[in-house]
C-alpha cells in the first residue's frame, strides 16, 4: 500500500513540476489556459460550443482541446463554433495529463490564442489531481445530477476556482434543491462562485467567457482551502484545510498503476435573464469589456457564493 502511495506522489509531483512549466509557457506568450471537469452528460460540450461561438463574435481570439476516451464527435459540435478546435483520443485513459496537453498543443495552438479552453475527459474523480497548467479550473454539474454530486466528488469539486451548475432550465422539472447544492459546494469549497447557466435557453451564456477574460485581464481567481491540502501532500507547506471540510475531500483516488505516458495569473454572473455584468479509478455513467468576479471585490447581487453553514 506505501509503495501505491509514494507513486502516486511521484506522477503527481512529476505532472505538477510540467504544469508549472506550461503555465509560465502560456503566461509567456499571453494566454490562460481554462479546464473544464464534469460527469458526462453534463452539457459540458453545448455550454462551451455557445461560449466559443459568443468569443469569436466578439473577436476573442480562443481555441479549444477536447478530450475523450474515443470518437471526434465533440471536436466536430465545437468546430461549428469557428474556432481552432482539437480532439485528443486518449485510448482509455480516464484523464489528461500535462505531457499530454503540452505534446498536442505543439505546433497546433494558434499564436495569437488568448484563451485555450481545455475539455477534460468525462470523469469527476481522475481529471481531479491533475493540473493541467491552467489559470482557471471549471467544474461543472448538471440540475439533473443530484445536489449531493459534490460531496460525492470533494476533490473535483473541492480544487474549482468557479461551479458552473448546467442546465438550469430542467431545474423546476427534476425538483433540483438549489439551496442544498450550494450547502454541498460550501463545504468543500467555501467561498467559490456559482454560477447557473442553460446552453439551451442561454440563461448564462457567457459567464465562462468573461471570467476568463477577466484572469487573462489579471483578476485573482478564488483559491479552494483544500488546493493547499493537496500541494502539501506532494511535499509543499500551506495552511492546513479547516476541520469542516468531510474527511474524504482531503484524499484524492490511489492509482494503483502508473500512466506512461501575456498575462495570466497562477490558479481561482450572469444573471437569471442571462445578461452578463461585471490503483483504482472510480467512474460513474452520467453523462470587449472584462467583467471580474468577487475576487476584485465585487459581487453581483443575482451571483451565488458558496459560504459555509
Amino acid at each position: 500500500m506505501c509503495r501505491t502511495v509514494e507513486l502516486r506522489q511521484a506522477v503527481l509531483a512529476r505532472n505538477d513540476d510540467g504544469a508549472r512549466e506550461l503555465r509560465a509557457e502560456l503566461a509567456a506568450r499571453g494566454t490562460v489556459a481554462v479546464n473544464l471537469l464534469s460527469s458526462p452528460g453534463s452539457g459540458k460540450t453545448a455550454l462551451l460550443e455557445a461560449e466559443l461561438g459568443l468569443a469569436r463574435r466578439r473577436g476573442v481570439p480562443v481555441a479549444a482541446l477536447t478530450a475523450d476516451l474515443a470518437t471526434e464527435n465533440d471536436a466536430v459540435r465545437l468546430a461549428r463554433s469557428g474556432a481552432p478546435v482539437k480532439q485528443v483520443l486518449t485510448d482509455g485513459l480516464c484523464h489528461l495529463e500535462t505531457a499530454m496537453l503540452r505534446e498536442h498543443l505543439a505546433g497546433w495552438l494558434p499564436p495569437d490564442t488568448r484563451l485555450l479552453f481545455v475539455e477534460n475527459v468525462g470523469n469527476l474523480v481522475c481529471p481531479a489531481s491533475y493540473d493541467l497548467g491552467e489559470s482557471l479550473r471549471v467544474v461543472l454539474a448538471s440540475t439533473t445530477e443530484g445536489e449531493d454530486k459534490p460531496l460525492k466528488y470533494p476533490t473535483a469539486f473541492g480544487l474549482a476556482n468557479l461551479v458552473l451548475v448546467t442546465k438550469a432550465d430542467l431545474a423546476e422539472a427534476v425538483e433540483f434543491d438549489e439551496a442544498a447544492f450550494l450547502a454541498s459546494v460550501a463545504r468543500v469549497n467555501p467561498g467559490v462562485e456559482v454560477l447557473f447557466t442553460s446552453a439551451r435557453t442561454g440563461r448564462g451564456v457567457g459567464v465562462l467567457l468573461e471570467r476568463a477574460l477577466a484572469v487573462l485581464d489579471g483578476a485573482a481567481v478564488h483559491r479552494p482551502v483544500m488546493a493547499g491540502t493537496a500541494a502539501a501532500s506532494r511535499g509543499h507547506t500551506h495552511a492546513p484545510s479547516p476541520s469542516s471540510l468531510p474527511s474524504s475531500a482531503l484524499h484524492g483516488h490511489a492509482h494503483g498503476h502508473s500512466h506512461g505516458h501575456g498575462h495570466g495569473p497562477s490558479r481561482g454572473d450572469g444573471d437569471g435573464d442571462g445578461q452578463v455584468h461585471g490503483g483504482d479509478h472510480a467512474h460513474e455513467d452520467d453523462d470587449h469589456p472584462h467583467a471580474h468576479g468577487p475576487a476584485d471585490g465585487h459581487v453581483h447581487p443575482h451571483a451565488r457564493v458558496a459560504e459555509p453553514s
